[in-house]
């Protein structure tokens, strides 16, 4: 337990507020008077704050702050977070800061000056266990989310100072590598508050400031999660894209992120590259990505119509394809209702390559084709002859 002088301290720093709370060097570890950088999320001693009372349950209130960086842009959010850890009647308080990105998504810790985290036997944390506690909170699906306090101690503990782990029953054995040895409760209680209702309430409030600014320094953010908020808000549900978005959109698609390049991909319209430009476009993508990227490009182009450029293009690179590749391009060809004359022959000219298999399927899709070009015929009749002299 506390003495007198350290809770009267304790009090006066929540007095205090926003002056006197500490930016750590490291996460989850006190004493520093600076904040070190966490990317993707770049946490910055902000210019302005501003405060929103929250009240949770009608009954529960507390401020939660939103930090501001030196353009006026809303940057993050933080909480000065008193709370009790309490086990059969006794409590220990814990005083921590947690910071949030600005949809919510958990960020780190650290501490007001001099305070620390202590286990169950009074014994302070070490630098692993703060490293442990990040980790357990960074996971939003922690097997914290399903499962109550009650369930975290066994019958008969009578005091702090009795070991948890030692007496709690199945649910504890199921989530003791998500929680701290001696701190189960404390991994309990700050896991809550970082991921309980205070997520929708900080969702609601960046909701006010959506202007597209806002939007547009989301879609351009190393930070996923603003990514796919933006996208939801600048494509409407039939995949059409504001065209002052458009350009963002695109540099997702050329991003090194797969999953949100080709989410992007997927969001939008065939509409969005329907002109030739932007076939060309994003053939040069298809060129440069990576192969599950490569892939989503092809079985997008299922919904477009190609121009001549990219029908051309996509003929020329089939001998290049993989076997997986060559079959989604040749059926994209195969799909056009006017093939252009030049990928035809093109198509023509594959005939003569020495893969049998690849051959085959170009003279069956020209066959289906019906092309009127004499030299196209002359190429498909002397084709024929070889396979049948073999």
């Amino acid at each position: 337990m506390r003495n007198k002088s350290g809770i009267l301290g304790m009090i006066a720093w929540l007095m205090v507020g926003l002056g006197s709370y500490a930016i750590a060097s490291k996460p989850g570890m006190p004493g520093s008077s600076r904040l070190n950088p966490t990317e993707p999320f770049s946490i910055a001693p902000p210019e302005k704050v501003r405060e929103y009372t929250i009240i949770e349950n009608d009954t529960t209130s507390y401020v939660l702050k939103l930090a501001f960086d030196e353009s006026g842009n809303p940057s993050y959010y933080f909480r000065n977070v008193f709370t009790p850890v309490c086990l059969t009647g006794e409590c220990k308080p814990v005083y921590i800061n947690f910071y949030w990105d600005l949809l919510g998504n958990y960020l780190r810790f650290d501490f007001p000056p001099r305070e620390v985290l202590t286990k169950m036997d009074h014994e302070e944390f070490k630098p692993e266990d703060y490293e442990k506690l990040q980790d357990i909170l960074s996971n939003s699906n922690s097997l914290l989310k399903d499962v109550a306090m009650e369930d975290l101690i066994g019958k008969g503990t009578e005091n702090l100072a009795d070991s948890v782990d030692a007496k709690a029953g199945a649910t504890l054995k199921t989530i003791k590598n998500v929680v701290i040895d001696g701190a189960v409760y404390t991994c309990y209680t700050l896991w809550h508050l970082a991921h309980g209702p205070v997520v929708d309430e900080m969702l609601k409030i960046t909701e006010t400031y959506r202007t597209d600014a806002l939007l547009h320094q989301f879609l351009n953010s190393t930070n996923h999660h603003y990514q796919y908020w933006a996208m939801e808000r600048v494509v409407d549900q039939s995949g059409a894209v504001a065209a002052s978005f458009s350009a963002d959109l695109m540099q997702i698609m050329r991003a090194k992120n797969v999953f949100t390049a080709r989410h992007a991909l997927q969001k939008v319209n065939s509409q969005f590259f329907s002109s030739a430009e932007r076939q060309t476009w994003l053939w040069e993508t298809y060129t440069k990505a990576s192969y599950p990227l490569q892939i989503a490009i092809l079985k997008k182009l299922a919904t477009v119509s190609f121009r001549a450029p990219l029908a051309q293009q996509t003929a020329q690179f089939l001998l290049k394809a993989n076997p997986e590749q060559f079959k989604l391009m040749l059926n994209l060809l195969a799909a056009q209702p006017r093939l252009p004359e030049k990928a035809v022959q093109t198509l023509a000219n594959h005939l003569t390559d020495s893969n049998a298999d690849y051959t085959a399927e170009i003279y069956r899709v020209l066959t289906a084709l019906k092309p009127r070009s004499p030299l196209v015929q002359h190429k498909m009749k002397i084709y024929k002859e070889a396979i049948s002299k073999s």
